[in-house]
């Protein structure tokens, strides 16, 4: 790998508009007052205990000119993300429900074709939603309900853990966004069966905690992990695999359909990566977690802080015994 300017390519990460979105998220909650909220706020769904497991709850919205620009795609995500969401934290899917706003039923139809298609593909179904074709401009939001016997959360990882990430590399950007797309031409068993990973993962107890690599990319989303375990991640940029023909500073900024971030002990990362390697997925360990509040990079020489997340929180998350 050539040398990489890792104080430049630190303050570019944090300049980033993928991580800049997150902020919002502190103004939100407390608007809405979620300080005191049942369930722990900033993992990927709300965790509800039903029974022997959980009831996973979770809503996406997309950005207007996104839905404009790719509306068949728009409508694809709004199912494939919402699974993701699920998956992170150890789920499998229940059901979608959606809301489209559109300019007229023709302009509505690619967001709907894409939702159907990927409904079929994960084998989710759509049970209901909320339409308005008579707007001035299309917009998508989709829900989802999932499940979980174990609980993977943003909120476990702890010191002396080591961060995965695994992402799917079988793909090609969505251009001109930083979505890195690799579902839609993939079989459907393929799909299926990559999504059972994060559950057999809780569900042996080889991780604690995880997260889906979300619009912040990878640092983005080891910034929230980090916040909300109140812990600091150090990632080493040269051990992250990179797809054929992709810079390591877009890589970092990107959004993949599948793609996750998991805190592991030291002892079982060798069989978490496993899971991952047997299914033809990208894994690899690519930093540490430890004690602080910092989310740095380096390539083993250079270091270089990107967000103090105790100086400058990005979600001002709370887990539930916090809150309570």
């Amino acid at each position: 790998m050539a040398e990489i300017d890792i104080p430049g390519l630190a303050a570019l990460l944090a300049e980033s508009s993928g991580v800049a979105a997150k902020a919002d998220i502190a103004d939100v909650s407390a608007r809405l007052g979620l300080a005191g909220a049942p369930v722990a706020v900033g993992d990927d769904c709300a965790a509800l205990p039903d029974g022997d497991g959980y009831l996973l709850f979770a809503i996406e919205g997309f950005m207007n000119g996104f839905v404009a620009a790719d509306p068949w795609f728009a409508g694809w995500c709004g199912v494939m993300v919402n699974i993701s969401d699920v998956a992170a934290m150890g789920g499998r899917p229940l059901a979608v429900v959606d809301a489209v706003w559109a300019d007229g039923s023709e302009a509505a139809a690619p967001v709907l074709d894409g939702m159907r298609a990927a409904s079929a593909a994960f084998g989710v179904p759509i049970v209901g939603g909320h339409t308005n074709i008579r707007t001035d401009r299309g917009q998508l939001s989709v829900a989802i309900l999932g499940r979980a016997t174990r609980l993977l959360t943003s909120f476990d990882a702890r010191p002396g853990d080591v961060l995965i990430a695994a992402i799917d590399h079988r793909g090609r950007y969505r251009e001109p966004f930083d979505n890195w797309e690799a579902a839609t031409y993939a079989p459907p068993a393929r799909l299926r069966g990559d999504l059972e990973i994060l559950p057999e993962i809780a569900e042996a107890g080889l991780a604690l905690a995880a997260k889906d690599i979300s619009q912040g990319g990878i640092i983005g989303t080891a910034i929230m992990l980090a916040e909300c375990s109140d812990v600091a991640i150090e990632i080493d940029v040269t051990r992250i695999p990179l797809p054929a023909g992709v810079p390591l500073d877009r890589w970092l900024r990107t959004f993949p359909s599948f793609g996750y971030l998991l805190s592991v002990p030291p002892e079982t990362c060798d069989a978490a990566l496993e899971r991952f390697a047997r299914r033809a997925i990208a894994a690899a360990a690519i930093g540490t977690v430890k004690a602080g509040s910092t989310v740095a990079i380096t390539d083993g020489r250079t270091r270089a802080v990107i967000r103090d997340h105790a100086e400058t929180p990005l979600m001002k998350a709370a887990p539930l015994e916090e809150s309570a």
